[in-house]
């Protein structure tokens, strides 16, 4: 893996839609091709230059019905731009992405961030599912009723992005082009999880919260205190003190805490998924074709997975690792996590 020690520098270079108003073919390389790439934490270069003839708008929201559930949406950018969506992840809100979302604007994307599933101000079904396959056809829901179903470029981190291996596996004909942030691909990680204690440890959160009552209570506690202390442990250097600030209101709204919570309940019990989806929950973990770049803070342990879950993939595959990051890269480094995403999403050779 001699390359890992060389630095990647990125060369400069609808349906049921409502705004609410405020501020190809590609030349596949083979699978087994070592594509591994290391980010200094700083990157000399200029703004990636404008998509031509697209004329840039601010930053909105939108309300966009999809799969049964009303999401809101953070919007920016030309309406005729390509569209890249970007998901979010625990504990987080769309928000999260505003870093990303002014940079990518800028160079001629539409840029749309949902609340996900159980996040307000996106509804929470009563009764509602929060399984992979559920959750996976939220995002089927969105591309189509965002851009009649043409293929769009997706960037998650987090949950975001083991959604986002869903819909690479189950519907590869929806995507572009992706890039994953921070989690590797939830096959991988169940292997490592059965033989790394120190994984298991990592992933702590996921066992506690499939106790009943008691995760409530701890993350209630205090005004969600709890969100914070996650975001001590999982950050590099924790400075992001407004960010979650608003993501703790988030928590507080009612219904939202639970719900979040059901994402993780619903990976170990059976009877929080839904039934009518076991087809769409069988083409989960199948070979992904889409060309995907899966960057990891320099410093997150499960940057140690993205060279095994290789064998996820079919079509052309890089991994990388953000020095001086944590899990939450796309904030801790934005301008290296930005020109990342602008160097893959405007490739064209693989």
């Amino acid at each position: 893996m001699s390359s890992a020690e060389e630095p990647i520098v990125v060369p400069p270079s609808s349906q049921d839609v409502s705004d609410t108003g405020t501020s190809g073919a590609t030349t596949a390389r083979s699978a087994t091709t070592l594509d591994v790439i290391h980010v200094p934490a700083t990157i000399a270069g200029k703004p990636a230059p404008a998509i031509a003839g697209h004329a840039h708008r601010a930053m909105h929201t939108i309300q966009v019905k999809a799969n049964g559930v009303r999401f809101t949406c953070l919007a920016e950018g030309p309406a005729d731009g390509p569209l890249v969506l970007l998901l979010h992840g625990f504990p987080d809100n769309a928000h999260s992405w505003e870093h990303q979302m002014p940079v990518l604007a800028a160079a001629g994307y539409r840029v749309v961030a949902p609340w996900l599933r159980g996040y307000p101000p996106t509804e929470i079904p009563p009764g509602g599912y929060y399984d992979r396959a559920t959750l996976v056809m939220d995002v089927k829901g969105l591309i189509e009723a965002l851009d009649d179903g043409n293929p769009c470029f997706l960037v998650g981190q987090d949950w975001g992005a083991a959604i986002g291996y869903g819909v690479l596996a189950a519907f590869p004909e929806l995507v572009r082009r992706a890039v994953l942030l921070a989690v590797p691909h939830p096959a991988e990680v169940r292997l490592t999880l059965r033989k790394s204690p120190k994984h298991a440890l990592r992933s702590f959160h996921w066992f506690l919260f499939q106790l009943p009552v008691l995760p409530e209570f701890l993350c209630r506690f205090n005004h969600y205190a709890f969100i914070e202390t996650l975001w001590k442990l999982w950050s590099a250097d924790y400075r992001d003190h407004a960010h979650v600030a608003r993501i703790r209101e988030t928590m507080a709204a009612p219904g939202a805490l639970t719900a979040s919570l059901a994402y993780y309940r619903a990976i170990f019990g059976a009877k929080n998924a839904d039934p009518a989806l076991a087809e769409v929950r069988g083409r989960l973990d199948r070979p992904i074709p889409v060309p995907t770049r899966v960057l990891c803070g320099a410093r997150d342990m499960r940057k140690e997975m993205l060279e095994g879950q290789r064998r996820f993939f079919s079509g052309p595959y890089e991994w990388g690792t953000v020095d001086g990051a944590g899990h939450f890269l796309h904030r801790e480094k934005p301008e290296v996590v930005n020109m990342q995403i602008l160097d893959w999403l405007q490739r064209t050779d693989a």
